[in-house]
């Protein structure tokens, strides 16, 4: 409004600017004495709710009685630049506005709500505070966690059920009262008699799947690996053994264990077998067939697993076939640890986490020292052992460097020169990359492996002339 224009306004005199801004006053009234109305019927005592009463602008009380509601969604609601702040009721006001309380009001409205699934999630007074930067976990914390979680992990327990198992998808079909109590008598069994090295996890809402993991035994070349299997008890049980499937990821490590998954043995029926090798509808249980895959086929020398091999057992093409097969058979289980790091089965990831973290350092030395030229599947010395070898090698050859009958003689874990030639071609590329991929996944669960992070930072230093 020009300042000529203000008098005449001020004495009532008609002007189009004075008219529009008559209306647009007596609309805004309207709406706020609506909210006001609102917000006295919802509740009282609610400050938050309540409108405060706009006393910069008042309008004629016949004006609001004809103020016909339809022209407000008909009309413009832009503020010209020149009239900017003309309806702000709270300039020169010290109220500040609390944002925090503000929703904490609008929560309480809605605590006796049934709000359906996740409109929470989009209503910003209805979310849980973000945590602040105090809350975060440090890695020292992590590692704790995962190392308490490892340590109370169950050798058996029951869960609700199994969305990844082999077997999920398949009904069982009808059973009787006889095949619930005989599986309850193997899940009895075991609980109690289980060995060290296997874990089993059983599901409450579908008692036909079982779960089990076996770390390999030492000695071998599956030593210190995770190997999953899941089993399913058919309607016919104990008639028929239980159908059981190994988690291979498209690996074959052993001529019993299929890179489909099949399991062959002859407990089991999938291989022939004789007497005290088949199934007992009477004897046999799912802790024998365990207990004979972690024995009979997770063995020391598992080329000879495959029938009619074991006629070479005592031959040198055979010795000779038997530790190459023993190298890929220790590539592919440093496979299927990556494996299950990346991917582990539902209900064993506090297991995988916690036995790598705790094994990593003693599978980074194997590599080591099977990449060392040693046989894949030999007990791999501690630190302190293989020192006192070296020094008592060093000082044996020292004494007697003038005799040839008293030559220092090779560590008997070598591998024959025949072989080594074409292994340091394979094996040993294969492996150097696999240790660099383990390296990182147990650093990330938190295994000690100072030792081969330090030899790898001084390999990638460049070397002073």
């Amino acid at each position: 409004m020009d300042a000529a224009e203000y008098p005449l306004a001020q004495a009532g005199a008609p002007s189009p600017s004075s008219s529009c801004r008559a209306a647009d006053a007596a609309a805004w009234d309207a709406v706020q004495n609506q909210k006001r109305q609102r917000c006295q019927g919802s509740s009282s005592s609610d400050k938050v709710g309540s409108c405060r009463e706009n006393n910069s602008i008042q309008a004629p009380e016949a004006e609001l009685q004809n103020f016909d509601s339809s022209e407000i969604e008909d009309e413009d609601y832009y503020v010209d630049d020149d009239d900017e702040g003309c309806y702000d009721e709270d300039e020169g006001s010290d109220y500040e506005f609390d944002d925090t309380d503000f929703n904490q009001h609008l929560a309480d409205k809605f605590d006796d709500l049934d709000l359906p699934p996740g409109v929470e999630a989009t209503v910003p007074w209805l979310q849980k505070p973000d945590d602040g930067p105090g809350n975060f976990k440090t890695m020292e914390e992590i590692e704790d966690e995962i190392g308490m979680r490892y340590k109370f992990f169950k050798q058996f327990d029951t869960v609700e059920d199994f969305s990844d198992h082999k077997y999920a998808d398949k009904p069982v079909g009808k059973t009787g009262k006889d095949w619930t109590k005989r599986i309850q008598h193997d899940w009895k069994l075991l609980e109690n008699d289980l060995p060290g090295s296997i874990y089993v996890r059983v599901a409450e809402n579908r008692i036909d799947l079982l779960r089990a993991v076996m770390v390999g035994p030492q000695g071998t070349p599956y030593h210190d690996g995770l190997f999953f299997f899941d089993a399913q008890f058919p309607a016919s049980y104990p008639s028929t053994p239980p159908v059981v499937h190994y988690h291979s990821g498209g690996l074959r490590l052993n001529p019993n264990l299929y890179a489909c998954g099949k399991v062959c043995l002859s407990l089991l029926g999938t291989w022939e077998g004789h007497g005290c090798e088949k199934w007992n509808s009477a004897h046999s249980t799912m802790l024998q067939v365990l207990v004979s895959i972690q024995a009979l086929v997770l063995n020391e020398q598992p080329y000879f697993n495959e029938p009619g091999y074991e006629m070479y057992a005592d031959k040198a093409v055979g010795q000779r076939s038997s530790l190459e097969y023993n190298d890929t058979t220790f590539e592919y289980s440093c496979r299927t640890m990556l494996y299950s790091l990346r991917r582990a089965p539902q209900h064993f990831e506090d297991l995988v986490a916690g036995h790598f973290r705790e094994r990593g350092r003693a599978i980074l030395a194997a590599c080591k020292y099977y990449m060392e030229g040693n046989k894949v599947g030999c007990v791999v010395p501690e630190e302190d052992d293989e020192g006192k070898e070296l020094e008592s090698s060093n000082a044996e050859g020292s004494s007697s460097s003038s005799s040839s009958s008293s030559l220092v003689k090779p560590h008997s874990n070598k591998v024959e020169l025949a072989a080594a030639a074409g292994r340091a071609v394979t094996f040993k590329a294969h492996m150097e990359v696999l240790f660099e991929e383990l390296l990182m996944e147990f650093n990330v669960k938190g295994a000690d492996t100072k030792k081969f992070c330090a030899e790898k930072l001084k390999k990638s230093q460049p070397t002073s002339s």
